[in-house]
């Protein structure tokens, strides 16, 4: 890889954090809580939902997905099915269906 290649992929990855934060800032907004835990590696971790507070351990209800992944869904919420059946979006617990904290996010999003 030259180093011009190596720079489009730091730009990259900088515009990726810069739209996980946001979209985690919108989902924080639309689901407040503790009770589901979104994972976006390397990118950065939220809790989100009202419900049991989760405080130490694994937490029961979690989500994750690449920054790709989430930005992806945050422009097609109806994506979230096909996502989770494809193992882009791994969702764990009783709680962890965002499928309605991503349409309302997306709204928000678009604006």
């Amino acid at each position: 890889m030259n180093i011009s290649g190596l720079f489009l992929i730091m730009e990259n990855n900088l515009e990726i954090r810069v739209q996980v934060k946001k979209i985690f800032d919108l989902i924080k907004s639309v689901a407040p809580g503790k009770s589901v835990e979104l994972r976006v590696p390397p990118y950065g971790v939220i809790q989100c939902v009202e419900g049991i507070n989760h405080r130490r351990g694994t937490p029961p209800n979690t989500v994750e997905m690449s920054g790709q992944t989430l930005v992806r869904l945050i422009k097609e919420p109806s994506l979230w099915a096909s996502l989770c059946d494809s193992g882009e979006v791994r969702a764990s617990g009783l709680l962890s269906d965002l499928s309605n904290v991503f349409a309302q996010a997306a709204v928000k999003y678009r604006a």
